[in-house]
């Protein structure tokens, strides 16, 4: 077998070289504490490498997304929290006005105050967070959702759905409820209410509306106490019109606080009507006697503003209160029945957080299985291959001054 200097020079520096690239691997893995630094490393585990990142990045953005989600509920919590003390207010200030000691300038005061409530319930409804959106338009949150008419009312011009976010990969949370549903709902529970018509000449006076009966053929429905002469000429006579204006009773109206029963209710009715007076009962919430906080505030302020000396001014200012002190009870229910879901869905945020926490270290586990180093084993390897790199470059020295021609 011929073997020249070149092939010597060709092998020792091959050696060298294969050996310097094993030394340089080695020293790239201890100085990026990482085993696989490129995909050659070891391509299985590179890939699932790169399937663990992208579900750590998505697990990251849920966790910034339920930052965002569990500002707007806190802000909501707080608001609504403030509401439902803006109606308790309202409340205690009704309660107030109703007294009879109070004179016409009492009430005027009362209604000063009920202003600056009904101002601060508006404020309130059209709150904005950080970033200036509106928190109760819906979607629609780039303009006060509640605005005045020309004529003074409050109208919503917001969206009907509350806005929604993804803050988890199964779980799509409302962040932000609706103006309607807060200021313009009942809670499911809420029964019935009765209201005077406005246009009642006498000083008939409601009071005890009461379910008896939730399982009469008419329960459910809305009705309309309608007050006539008796054919007698001498008293009145009340019939009760169901909703389809089919008639359900009548009777004798002798005042005095005389109980009437239909549908599955009752109701106490004092004073003297007069012929066509009315008195309607239905569902709150219902398309009869629809749910609106600022109308039922608006109610409230414009009757006790009218001096009531008359009796049927009395009844009038009597009926409205009486009416106006059960819609805010109702409104109360639904405000507290909204605060109490945006705390349990705070409560939800904290269980999801703790899930994804435990999800997000069963990752990064994962990943360090997959590519991080042991250096342990490598600081061995490290050892050998500079070894290994030693002896190849000191062969490589011996080796070049060695010549056949010192043998001849």
């Amino acid at each position: 077998m011929r073997i020249s200097s070149v092939t010597m020079f060709e092998q020792s520096t091959a050696s060298m070289n294969r050996q310097q690239s094993d030394f340089l691997k080695i020293s790239q893995q201890i100085a990026s504490g990482r085993r696989v630094v490129n995909p050659s490393d070891d391509p299985q585990a590179a890939s699932r490498a790169i399937g663990v990142d992208q579900s750590m990045a998505i697990t990251e953005q849920y966790t910034n997304a339920r930052v965002s989600a569990r500002n707007s509920l806190a802000q909501t919590e707080s608001i609504v929290n403030s509401v439902a003390d803006a109606i308790t207010r309202a409340k205690e200030l009704l309660i107030q006005a109703s007294s009879d000691t109070l004179s016409n300038a009492d009430r005027e005061s009362v209604s000063s105050e009920l202003k600056g409530v009904y101002e601060t319930l508006i404020g309130q409804a059209n709150a904005t967070d950080g970033n200036g959106r509106h928190l109760f338009g819906g979607y629609k949150d780039n303009a006060p959702p509640f605005a005045r008419t020309p004529d003074g009312n409050v109208v919503y011009n917001g969206d009907a759905n509350g806005r929604q976010q993804q803050v988890d990969s199964m779980r799509l949370m409302p962040v932000a409820e609706s103006g309607k549903s807060i200021f313009q709902s009942v809670a499911s529970s809420a029964g019935y209410i009765a209201k005077a018509e406005s246009s009642n000449a006498g000083n008939v006076t409601f009071s005890g509306l009461r379910t008896q009966n939730a399982s009469d053929d008419n329960y459910g429905g809305s009705f309309a106490i309608q007050f006539s002469v008796a054919d007698s000429g001498d008293g009145f006579t009340y019939s009760v019109i169901g909703g389809d204006g089919a008639e359900l009773s009548t009777g004798s109206y002798i005042g005095n606080g005389q109980q009437i029963v239909f549908g599955g209710l009752s109701i106490t009715l004092d004073g003297m009507p007069a012929a066509g007076d009315q008195i309607s009962v239905a569902r709150a919430g219902s398309e009869e006697q629809p749910a609106d906080l600022f109308k039922t505030m608006e109610a409230a302020i414009s009757v006790l503003e009218k001096p009531a000396e008359t009796p049927t001014e009395k009844a009038a200012l009597r009926n409205t209160l009486s009416t106006s002190m059960r819609e805010l009870d109702n409104a109360l229910d639904n405000v507290l029945t909204v605060r109490a879901s945006a705390g349990a869905r705070l409560n939800e945020l904290d269980v999801i957080d703790a899930v994804g926490s435990n999800r997000m270290m069963n990752y990064t586990q994962t990943l360090s299985d997959l590519v991080d180093l042991d250096y342990a084993e490598a600081i061995s390897e490290y050892s050998l291959r500079q070894v290994g790199l030693q002896a190849a470059q000191k062969t490589f020295v011996d080796m070049k001054s060695m010549s056949l021609f010192n043998y001849m």
